[in-house]
């Protein structure tokens, strides 16, 4: 149901097409520091982070990358951040990904709501009310 639970077998072609996972405002994260730092920062600017734990060999996560990409240019006021469960194996599993893609939703780095699977209208909804709930910061 549009998510993946373990890696398939490697094909000789590992190439195919590249998906641009963190396109738009969303920001790849490659260390555990640069996760710390990153929630740092959303909690400073009272923003909610959505993180997007997923693997590059996922089908599920690649269809659903570019929608991801496309949600952090509308909702601006929040954070979007992509883990490669690959690349932070150790710190996915200390979040307990079961499968890809797995969306939490993190207020003041606590975990707020999750969405496990590559579900479009879910995930809309879920910003969408989120966003909604969160006060807006009018800069003069």
């Amino acid at each position: 149901m549009g998510n993946c639970l373990n890696k398939p077998q490697p094909k000789d072609n590992d190439s195919d097409h590249h998906v641009d996972f963190a396109a738009g405002n969303v920001k790849l994260i490659t260390t555990e520091e640069a996760w710390d730092e990153k929630l740092e920062q959303a909690k400073k600017d009272g923003k909610i982070v959505i993180a997007n734990f997923s693997a590059t060999w996922c089908g599920p996560c690649k269809m659903i990358a570019p929608f991801y990409s496309e949600l952090s240019e509308k909702y601006t006021s929040l954070m979007f951040l992509l883990v490669d469960v690959d690349q932070l194996a150790d710190f996915s599993t200390s979040w307990d990904i079961k499968a890809t893609p797995t969306f939490f939703f993190l207020k003041d780095g606590k975990e707020v709501d999750k969405l496990v699977g590559a579900n479009k209208p879910e995930l809309q909804n879920k910003l969408a009310s989120i966003h909604d709930s969160v006060p807006q910061h009018h800069h003069q």
